[in-house]
Order: structure tokens, then sequence, then C-alpha cells
């Protein structure tokens, strides 16, 4: 009996100090960061952006791991089920984290708060209307208006159902009492062909990829999602300023399987905020469209679960339901 206690007491100090040491060298081969949306948007940038970091800072090769589908579900789903080792990490966005889980509740296979190890904060989204070059409005007022005229006649794509683009439509339909078909697609880049070629005549989205063809005139853009006008671009209205109430930012930071060590965390998180805040490193998401913003490990579950809490909120007194949408 004394014997296979001093064996099980062996055993277990034995794997204490592997695991010790397992963290004390990490990493010591590739890192893989699921994606949640299709290589070439906003989200694969910033997902990059950060293994450039942790790549820069390590030495070890980051490799992008492009999983779309299911609203950026399926992605955050391989996330959560994945080991906690600090070799698979994700791109936690608003979509898989908030308003898929505020508007779709236990249909998500997770839990946002408790499935995840939410590792740092690393940009805001600001989402925005834009509107086919055809269509005959220049301002919110005008399209809602052209809309109000054209009932059951105008679409809106989205990246999929439960995305903050889908839910910034449902609101913007709800809150003005327009008739406006929902269009899912699996990422951003073949809405904004359709848009641009007038199959689909109006998009919620952010501005990576899509600034080029508001310049050019090949896609319209009429105001931001955010409560109030932005430093990027102060000149653009706030749908707000024609809605009151609307509301519709996003965010993307790093997350990682539930249960990942604690140093490991710290160290990613001090790898990430130095990174973003390098200017040159912020000059970049400025163009692309974004805006740098870091945070500790406790701030970004800070962040996720107020957010949660206000689009519950939002869709709540919005009337939004998944039953009740096209």
């Amino acid at each position: 009996m004394i014997q296979a206690i001093i064996a099980l007491t062996l055993a277990a100090a034995a794997g204490i100090a592997a695991a010790q040491s397992n963290i004390a060298n990490y990493p010591n081969k590739p890192i893989r960061i699921i994606v949640p949306y299709p290589p070439g948007a906003g989200t694969d940038f910033t997902a990059r952006e950060m293994g450039k970091g942790i790549n820069e800072a390590f030495g070890q090769p980051v490799v992008m791991d492009n999983r779309p589908g299911a609203a950026a579900t399926l992605g955050h789903h391989l996330m959560a089920k994945a080991t906690p080792d600090g070799y698979t990490l994700g791109l936690g966005t608003t979509g898989g984290l908030v308003s898929g889980p505020a508007l779709m509740g236990n249909r998500i296979p997770y839990d946002p708060l408790k499935d995840f190890t939410h590792i740092g904060l690393a940009t805001y989204v600001y989402y925005n209307v834009y509107v086919t070059p055809g269509m005959p409005v220049s301002n919110m007022k005008e399209f809602i208006a052209y809309a109000k005229s054209q009932p059951g006649k105008l679409n809106y794509a989205s990246p999929g159902v439960g995305t903050p683009n889908h839910v910034g439509g449902a609101q913007l339909v709800t809150l003005t009492g327009i008739n406006l078909l929902h269009v899912p697609y699996k990422g951003s880049a073949l809405a904004l062909s359709d848009l641009i070629a007038g199959t689909i005549h109006m998009s919620i989205t952010g501005f990576t990829g899509v600034l080029p063809h508001v310049k050019s005139g090949r896609v319209k853009l009429l105001a931001v999602g955010h409560h109030e006008r932005i430093k990027m671009m102060p000149e653009l209205p706030t749908v707000a300023e024609t809605v009151p109430g609307y509301y519709n930012t996003g965010w993307w930071g790093l997350v990682a399987p539930p249960g990942l060590p604690k140093p490991i965390v710290d160290k990613l998180n001090a790898i990430i905020v130095k990174y973003l805040n390098l200017p040159e490193t912020q000059q970049r998401f400025f163009v692309t469209g974004l805006e740098v913003a870091t945070s500790t490990p406790q701030g970004y579950t800070n962040l996720i679960r107020s957010d949660i809490n206000a689009w519950r909120k939002l869709i709540k007194e919005a009337k939004i339901s998944v039953e009740s949408l096209p």
C-alpha cells in the first residue's frame, strides 16, 4: 500500500515536472491559428499580423488554418475542442463570440466565456452600410425611403446567420420597418463582388477590402454603425444619426482552448500587445481600415461578457430572432 502511494506520488511529481518543462520550453514547434473566415478578408489580415508578431518573438513558424462556415461558429467550435497546449490558437470574432451566441443561444455548440481562454484584443472593426452603385441614394435617409418604396425587392448580404453583419442588417430592418431579404455568404469577398455587380443591393461590412471600390465609385458608402463618428473618417455620418439606437461595432482578438496555462497566456499577450502597438503595425492596420486595440486577458474576457449582455439587450429590444428573419 505504501509502495503504491509512493509510486503515485512520484508519477504525479514527474507529470508536474514535465508540464512545467513544456511551459518553460514553449514553443518548440509550429503554432496554428484557426481563422473562422475564408482567406483574403480583414480577419485573415489580423490573424497574419498577430502570427507575424508571434513568429518574430519565438522564431517558430505560425500557420494560418482558415475554417469558414456556420457564421464563424465552425472555426470557433474547432478552437474550443483543441488541446490547450498553446500550439492551436484562434482568431476570436464578434460573430463567433458575441452576436452569434446572443442571437442563437444554445444552438451554438460552445459557451463563449467558459469554452475559451481569452488571450487579448487585437482590433476594433467598424461595420458600415454600403449599397450598389446603381442605387439612386447617397445617404441613410434616402436609402430607407427608397427601400420603403421597393418593399420585398431589395436584399442585403452577410457572411452568415448570426454574424454582426447579419444582426446589423436585421437591426436596421426592425428599427426602420423596411423589408430586406437576407442573403448569407461564406465570406465577405463574394458578397462584395455581387454588391459591385448589383445582384446584392446592400451590405454591412468593414472597411477592409472595400475602400478602394468606394474611391473608384464601384460601391457607395453611406454610414458607419459605430455610436459616434470615427477618427479615421470623421466626415462619415453614423447610422444612428438617422436611425436612433442603431449600433454595430465589432472586434477581433486572440483566443485559445480552455485551460491554457497562465504563463503561456501571459507570454502570448505580452507579445501581441507589444507588436500591435508598434507604429508601423498600427499604420498597416489603419490603411487596411482597422484600428488597433489591445487589452489584458481579463480585459478581453470582460469585453466579451459586456458585449454579450449588450447584444442580447439589443436583439430583444429590436425583436430580432432567427425564426423571424429571412
